[in-house]
């Protein structure tokens, strides 16, 4: 490990370059043509992914932990450790046509912290790790944000490990097969406080111009397949007046949705994704109709209020209509509110170093909404271009990246502490 003088605690920043070239070395492993990555979870590439990355752990004297599902806890010791872990980090798990940044942010953030932290001799009061997550994507394997899920007991072990992709192929299997399934027991594992630096995925900052995003809270959701059964009869002959169309109906649904999502701003969603139409043929009334409902906001409250008005829409749409609609709520997350010590360590440590700062609420899951529900948390969000993710064309500024790897260095250390003198 190199060695320099010791700045102060205020003065130490990370090395942007050395942070850059490390993002450009990991986003080699499954680039594609269109300089993005396709690194799906417990593939052959994830494992290169995660050698790779736990190589750099080890050459700079960290200590590194595998539990059961596959997460990876790489440890700096502090002065005392027996002080709960202060812990950062992501997943390097991408989507079929992912990008460099989404994820693999946030852990490479975190290895840079502690190769700033080894360069400057810096010794913390408690132990630092970095976390790279399972199967965060969902990409192949369901449930999403697995690994993370599993700790915090939100899910079962075994749940997880029955998982399949569309080839069959288990989550323990295929974990066994690249040699990323662990020993210790999934949540054995103490954290003091959880801070996450990723990317938006979003346009907000970069239309403000703003440099960190400071992330109060995770959007809650709540998930509903619905289905609206009419009565399927030649286009022709059918008088209006008599149909039985269920893709009319459907669609004042559908537009209901997006009204309920305007009544609660500024944070309210609705989404209508995906749509089934039966028979699927142009001469042909639509006898029936599938399609998925997707409300967010920003608390319980008002998101169960959506949900009672989408449930009032269908029963006025039911009465109305006399057709049959089924609805179901399939998944529900609740909203996440991060811990208000981790979110002002956060803006602290931003308008410290001098950068411009506002609030944005993640419209996204992630990693650090399980962890949330074990130790205080927080996040840390820089822009992305054109506010596009989950695509080859991902990109980020360097810049913008080392300023977050910069607030989230200072954030942690003011969880973890600096050993008077900051000298190991």
């Amino acid at each position: 490990m190199n060695t320099t003088s010791t700045p102060t605690q205020a003065a130490l920043r990370i090395d942007g370059k050395r942070l850059w070239d490390s993002l450009m070395e990991l986003g080699q492993i499954g680039g594609t043509a269109k300089g993005g990555v396709c690194r799906l979870a417990l593939t052959d590439l994830d494992r290169q992914g995660r050698d790779l990355v736990t190589s750099w752990a080890r050459a700079e004297g960290m200590s590194v932990v595998v539990d059961q599902i596959g997460n990876i806890f790489m440890r700096r010791d502090g002065r005392n450790n027996a002080l709960p872990p202060v812990m950062t980090g992501s997943h390097i798990d991408t989507q079929p046509t992912g990008g460099k940044f989404d994820g693999n942010y946030g852990v490479l953030a975190g290895i840079e912290v502690i190769r700033t932290l080894n360069q400057h001799n810096i010794q913390t009061e408690a132990p630092i790790e970095v976390a790279v997550w399972t199967n965060e994507e969902g990409s192949r394997f369901v449930p999403v944000m697995m690994g993370s899920g599993v700790f915090c007991g939100a899910f079962t072990l075994e749940h997880a490990y029955n998982a399949t992709d569309v080839d069959g192929k288990k989550v323990r299997d295929e974990l066994e097969r690249i040699g990323y399934i662990g020993e210790q027991t999934c949540g054995d594992h103490p954290i003091g406080a959880y801070y996450e630096a990723h990317i938006e995925q979003g346009p907000v900052l970069e239309n403000a111009d703003t440099v960190i995003g400071v992330v109060p809270a995770v959007l809650g959701l709540s998930w509903y397949d619905c289905t609206v059964t009419g009565f399927e009869s030649h286009a022709g002959p059918t008088p209006m007046e008599i149909r039985k169309d269920a893709l009319q109906v459907s669609t004042y649904i559908m537009q209901e949705v997006v009204a309920i999502a305007n009544r609660y701003p500024p944070y309210g969603r609705g989404t209508v994704g995906q749509v089934q139409v039966m028979p699927n043929s142009r001469n042909v009334i639509p006898g029936q109709v599938k399609f998925s409902v997707d409300l967010r906001n920003v608390n319980d409250e008002t998101l169960n209020r959506m949900h009672e008005d989408l449930l009032a829409t269908i029963e006025a749409t039911r009465q109305k209509t006399g057709l049959k609609i089924e609805l179901e709520r399939v998944s529900y997350f609740p909203p996440c509110p991060f811990h208000p010590d981790c979110v002002d360590n956060v803006r602290d440590a931003a308008e410290a170093l001098g950068y411009k700062t506002m609030d944005v609420v993640s419209g996204a899951g992630h990693d650090a909404i399980y962890a949330a529900r074990l130790a205080p948390a927080g996040m840390i969000f820089v822009p992305c271009k054109d506010g596009v993710s989950h695509n080859e064309i991902e990109d980020a500024q360097p810049d913008h990246l080392e300023a977050g790897c910069n607030v989230l260095l200072q954030a942690m250390l003011a969880s973890a502490g600096v050993v008077d003198g900051g000298r190991a």
